[in-house]
Order: C-alpha cells, then sequence, then structure tokens
C-alpha cells in the first residue's frame, strides 16, 4: 500500500538537489520540513496556481490579450490571413480570431472545480514525479488527470460562444474537405474543437507558470506553508 506522505529521504534528496548553495538566512534546515509540511506545501502550491490561472485567463482578454496564449487561426488559414485580408476579408479575419479567444475565456472557469479536485486527490507518486521532475511535470500531471474531462466539460461552452458567428461554420464546412486535400490537419477541421485543445495547452501553461513563481518566491505568497516549505528551496 502507498504511503500517502513523502519519506523524509526522498525529502532530503529533493531538497538538496534543489537548494543553492548561497542559502538565504531564513531557509531551512531539512529537520525543520516534516512529511506532512512537504505533501501539503506542493498541494497548496498547485491550488494557488490553479486558481490564480483561472483568474487571470477567464476574464475578457485573458486569452485574447496575453501573446503567450492567444489563439491563433488553425494552419494554413493563419498563414493566409494576409492575403485573406488584401482581397476585403479582414474583418471577417478578425471577428473569427476574436471569436476563438473568447470561447476559450469562457470555457476557463468552466474547469476550476475539476483542476482543484486533481490537486487534492493527488497520491504520493504523483506529488514525487512533479517535485522530481523537470519545468514540464506540473503540465504533465494536469495532462495526464484533466486532459480528457476538462476537454468534454470546455467543447459545449466552446461551441456555444462560435455559434453566433457565421465565419465559424463556413470555416468548419471549410475545413472538412480541405482535409482530403492535406490542406488542413484532421484535429484542426471542426473549429470547436480547434480551439478546446488550444485552451488547455493555455490554461496548462499558464497553471506551470504560476507554480514556478511559488517555488521563486515563496514569501511572496503570504502562505504561511508555502514560505516554510517552498522557503527551503531557495
Amino acid at each position: 500500500m502507498l504511503r500517502r506522505e513523502f519519506n523524509h529521504a526522498s525529502v532530503a534528496a529533493l531538497v538538496a538537489l534543489l537548494l543553492t548553495t548561497n542559502r538565504p538566512a531564513y531557509a531551512l534546515s531539512l529537520s525543520d520540513l516534516t512529511n506532512a509540511e512537504a505533501s501539503r506545501g506542493l498541494k497548496a502550491a498547485l491550488e494557488k496556481g490553479v486558481l490564480a490561472a483561472v483568474a487571470l485567463l477567464g476574464k475578457p482578454d485573458g486569452f485574447l490579450g496575453n501573446p503567450k496564449v492567444r489563439i491563433p487561426l488553425p494552419g494554413y488559414l493563419e498563414n493566409a490571413s494576409q492575403l485573406l485580408r488584401n482581397f476585403g476579408q479582414g474583418k471577417r479575419i478578425d471577428e473569427l480570431v476574436t471569436a476563438i479567444n473568447r470561447a476559450a475565456e469562457a470555457a476557463v472557469p468552466m474547469g476550476k472545480d475539476l483542476l482543484i479536485g486533481a490537486v487534492r486527490s493527488m497520491n504520493v507518486n504523483d506529488a514525487k514525479n512533479i517535485l522530481q521532475g523537470g519545468e514540464t511535470s506540473v503540465t504533465s500531471f494536469f495532462v495526464e488527470k484533466t486532459r480528457s474531462p476538462l476537454g468534454a466539460k470546455f467543447l459545449p461552452v466552446v461551441t456555444q460562444a462560435t455559434e453566433k458567428v457565421e465565419v465559424a461554420r463556413k470555416y468548419n464546412e471549410f475545413a472538412s474537405k480541405a482535409v482530403d486535400f492535406g490542406l488542413v490537419k484532421k484535429e484542426d477541421a471542426n473549429i470547436q474543437q480547434y480551439i478546446t485543445s488550444k485552451t488547455l495547452d493555455g490554461l496548462y501553461l499558464i497553471i506551470a507558470e504560476e507554480e514556478r513563481k511559488i517555488r521563486q518566491n515563496p514569501v511572496g505568497t503570504g502562505s504561511a506553508i508555502l514560505q516554510k516549505v517552498f522557503g527551503a528551496l531557495k
């Protein structure tokens, strides 16, 4: 039966790996860091990261105004957008890009409870993989645990948000035919599926960034448990 807390050796190895040589005066000694605190600290960090990411993305311009996650037109259409603008299609292109990103912004808040649930149900192996993994370990955890159910939850919201845009319907009709000629990837042939996938990519990216911020500046979180646990990793 798996233990629900880190053993002391795992915690010691992790801290020794990540601890810098010039440790600040407030950093903890290993003996100050209990097994329960290590587990709680990671969960608190990820939960805080989820809430921050949802708040950042799930609002007007959360996607559209953020170049890191702004969703472009699918593949060939993005490449051809300037040509289309030259033929008087600029307004329709702008409408579609805005609709794509507004749909993503509307969908994100719907995933908060599922994401928080994944963090709270984290087992010992999940926690170890994240703490001992590289920069993509947080993303990998959320992709494995939540991508499929979040996709199912987001798709109806995305579909509803794009139904009002005539270009979206026309895109789906054209893209379904263009797949046969190799002009469009199969996964991009449906604009709603495309938006849902890109929404998830952006959400996981921002969650990982928020978690890295906590690791880099635990004092700035204002949380005692995060300061105690991640302060030792500075």
